[in-house]
């Protein structure tokens, strides 16, 4: 079962609420996620949006999500996206924080710069693939899929 808080002003709580629950069901159907998503004006940071994890370093079930509200409706949902595939990231352990530093896949990236970081890449990548899947549901799961025999 999955919890999903919403708050801030200027969004649309169906589209988000969908959104969300449309990829923990598909790609995280097995875990208890918590998830905030909150909305508010983000153009003195220069984001879109961001994660954060708030329960744990060792099995992250709990999260929260800011989101920028004044995307237009692709670029919200691509951003949501976006920061649901550094989730699906924290669950499944690729990237884990331990003691103030980064980990991908075990190796230390704390002074990665963020152009380089294997994370980003990674989500920036699955984000196309993933609004793709969510607006062609019979498309759906095809990527992921062929990932669990590739090493990424």
């Amino acid at each position: 079962m999955h919890c999903i808080e919403m708050s801030g002003y200027n969004y649309s709580k169906n589209r988000c609420r969908d959104t969300v629950f449309w990829f923990l069901s598909n790609y995280l159907p097995n875990h208890k996620i918590t998830v905030s998503i909150h909305h508010r004006g983000m153009v003195r940071d220069g984001v879109k949006g961001w994660i954060s994890v708030t329960d744990c370093d060792w099995r992250p079930r709990e999260f929260e999500i800011e989101m920028h509200n004044k995307l237009t409706t692709e670029d919200y949902i691509t951003t949501l996206l976006h920061e649901l595939w550094h989730l699906y990231q924290h669950v499944n352990g690729s990237l884990r924080d331990k003691r103030g530093k980064r980990f991908w896949r075990g190796i230390d990236h704390s002074d990665t710069e963020y152009s380089d970081q294997p994370w980003e890449i990674d989500a920036y990548k699955m984000e196309k693939i993933l609004y793709n899947e969510y607006l062609n549901p019979n498309t759906q799961n095809t990527f992921f899929s062929n990932r669990l025999t590739t090493n990424v």
